[in-house]
């Protein structure tokens, strides 16, 4: 079963020479586990820091954080979390098939229990016949497909990304957002994305969260009724147009 996301009041104050800037402040949010939430919102306003306090890379100066039963920070220790980011960020030396396993070598568990689930992942996110290549000889979206299977090897309960298809051109991103939807659907994390597409926002998640800067704080919650799966087709209809007005609007006013 997955595991939930919740962040009660939190806050958090970046210093650097002499100058303070609040990154977040009084934020509040519950993820139930199995949903997809999107988060979106102006460069600045603490989204890409939200999810480094999730994956216990930061810490709070006020409030708590869970994933589950667990603080960030124990998650992630136990792998229960799974994180892709913009960059792949794939080692140029090692194969799609080791570059998955990279979570195993860092959490110390043994490559040869995951051997099917490696299998497993490759042909999940379509990239069977290229166990063996390395990141030079792929696309940027298959390279972005390794990141994903590399964030899920170790089946976390939570997924966190933040921008994953950021770099890719529109028609590749579209493509990638299609297969995201398929991939989370099969998986059933707990997932929250950090992006600037708003149709990507809309597209993908259960509600999207708009955010507004200085300080970083939830603005407004726009719930997301279109029915799964998904059709591309969505993204000509109206009540699609008519949720991006209403993130666009949320945006706009903050």
């Amino acid at each position: 079963m997955a595991s939930g996301i919740r962040l009660e009041a939190v806050s958090r104050t970046f210093t650097s020479r002499g100058q303070a800037t609040e990154a977040l402040r009084g934020v509040s949010l519950d993820c139930a586990p199995g949903s997809f939430t999107a988060l979106i919102g102006p460069s600045g306003c603490g989204k890409s820091t939200i999810l480094r306090l999730c994956l216990g890379l930061d810490t709070a100066d006020a409030g708590t954080l869970a994933v589950g039963d667990f603080s960030p920070t124990e998650a992630t220790r136990q792998g229960l979390t799974g994180v892709a980011f913009q960059d792949a960020a794939l080692l140029p030396w090692r194969s799609v098939e080791k570059n998955i396993a990279l979570p195993l070598d860092v959490l110390g568990l043994p490559i040869a229990d995951y051997r099917a689930r490696i299998a497993e992942l490759i042909a999940l996110v379509g990239l069977t016949g290229y166990e063996k290549a390395l990141p030079s000889e792929l696309s940027g979206g298959m390279r972005q497909r390794v990141a994903i299977a590399r964030a899920l090897v170790t089946t976390p309960k939570v997924l966190f990304l933040d921008e994953p298809f950021g770099a890719l051109d529109q028609i590749l991103r579209r493509q990638m957002n299609i297969e995201l939807q398929r991939i989370w659907m099969e998986t059933q994390a707990t997932t929250l994305l950090v992006t600037h597409g708003i149709d990507e926002a809309v597209f993908l998640a259960d509600r999207v969260v708009v955010m507004a800067s200085r300080p970083g704080r939830i603005a407004k919650i726009i719930e997301i009724d279109l029915p799964r799966p998904r059709d591309p087709a969505l993204f000509n209809a109206e009540h699609f147009h008519a949720l991006e007005r209403q993130v666009s609007e949320a945006l706009d006013g903050h």
